[in-house]
């Protein structure tokens, strides 16, 4: 496989658009649907000067010791070939890359384990390749890490590039959203390649209209304030429809949205908005979590 070709102004724009990234997770599951959070973890690495590490999560045996490439028994060649691979990308990158395979009960529980002890900035995973809403509601690995995760999640679907001209900002005007709205607006302050941002809420039905004008109507001003243009949108429908419809129609590049921050079993909400939209969006998704919920 080829190496990942890195204009100066890919590195330009990823290391202005996430902010500052200390410690960098990426979570890969072997498949070829990881392959587009590959990509970027490598850009983004690259981009923001820090080192990689990739996770693979699996149920092994008590032999088998976790960190590097230290083999203790016989992996799969398939897999190491994997592992090579991607290890070889990094080198052409120039990313100092960690390869850590990690045994635990439950993937995503092997993922939030690894964030919390990296102190990761920012979690990168795929998104398997299962359409429509049985994965969501059957509880993927992705929703979980979701729901979890004490930092940042960007899922990036196996063909997408974020490329980052424009932003969507997906706003229900919660406490939730808050930390959305901020990250959203000093993306596209310190990024000059973020060319628009676009402040979508969605209301319910028509008698609640007003409330999603008031909302995109505030982001838009405290934009302004910070110099950013942003462009108001406002809709009735299912959110999570609208937020996926949206995205496409206006050829978005990256959503930007909060998740609630319920704890234990409640986070893991059937269908909740955020992993509605991670499930059927075209584009890539960034979670930004209430770091008082955490």
């Amino acid at each position: 496989m080829a190496t990942t070709e890195v204009s100066k102004m890919d590195i330009m724009y990823r290391s202005q658009l996430m902010g500052e990234l200390k410690s960098l997770l990426l979570a890969v599951d072997g498949s070829e649907y990881s392959e587009g959070a590959i990509r970027e973890a490598l850009l983004f690495s690259k981009s923001c000067s820090i080192k990689l590490t990739l996770l693979y999560v699996n149920a092994l045996s008590d032999t088998y010791e976790s960190g590097g490439m230290t083999f203790v028994e016989q992996v799969d060649n398939k897999l190491t070939r994997y592992f090579e691979d991607i290890r070889e990308r990094a080198a052409e990158d120039n990313v100092e890359l960690d390869i850590i395979i990690k045994r635990s009960n439950d993937t995503f529980e092997g993922i939030i384990e690894e964030a919390y002890d990296r102190k990761a900035d920012l979690i990168i995973m795929g998104r398997r390749g299962m359409t429509g809403l049985k994965r969501v509601l059957m509880g993927s690995v992705t929703a979980k890490v979701i729901a979890y995760a004490p930092c940042k999640v960007l899922v990036v679907p196996k063909d997408a590039d974020i490329k980052g001209e424009h932003v969507l900002l997906a706003t229900d005007g919660s406490t939730y959203s808050a930390s959305a709205e901020k990250e959203a607006i000093n993306m596209a302050k310190r990024c000059p390649h973020v060319n628009y941002l676009t402040v979508l809420s969605v209301a319910s039905g028509d008698d609640r209209l007003s409330e999603s004008e008031a909302i995109v109507s505030r982001v838009r001003e405290a934009a302004e304030k910070e110099g950013v243009n942003a462009v108001a949108v406002t809709s009735v429908g299912s959110p999570y429809e609208v937020i996926v419809n949206k995205a496409k129609e206006l050829n978005v590049n990256v959503i930007l949205m909060g998740t609630h921050g319920r704890t234990g079993i409640s986070r893991l909400l059937m269908g909740s908005v955020a992993e509605r939209v991670v499930a059927l969006s075209h584009c890539s998704v960034l979670v930004i979590k209430d770091r008082e919920a955490i």
